[in-house]
C-alpha cells in the first residue's frame, strides 16, 4: 500500500463526514423553517381552499337568487 493513498482516503473519509453533517443541518434547517412558517400561518386569520371555494358558491347562488328576485319584482310592478 502507498503511504499516499491513507491520506486520500482519510481525506475522501472526512469530506463524506461533513457532507452527512451538512445534509443533517439542511434537513434540520427546512424542519425549523416550516414549523415556523406553519405557526405562523396557524396564527393569521387565512381561509382555506375549501372554505374559500364553499362561501365563492354560495355568493354565487345569492347573486343568482337576487337576479331571480329583481327579474320577478320588476315582473310583478309591470303587472300593475
Amino acid at each position: 500500500m502507498q503511504p499516499g493513498n491513507k491520506f486520500f482516503d482519510d481525506m475522501s473519509k472526512l469530506m463524506t463526514n461533513a457532507m452527512g453533517v451538512a445534509q443533517g443541518a439542511k434537513t434540520e434547517a427546512e424542519t425549523a423553517m416550516k414549523g415556523f412558517i406553519d405557526r405562523w400561518m396557524a396564527d393569521r386569520d387565512f381561509v382555506t381552499r375549501e372554505e374559500f371555494d364553499a362561501v365563492k358558491a354560495m355568493a354565487q347562488k345569492a347573486r343568482e337568487e337576487n337576479a331571480a328576485l329583481e327579474a320577478r319584482i320588476a315582473a310583478l310592478e309591470g303587472k300593475k
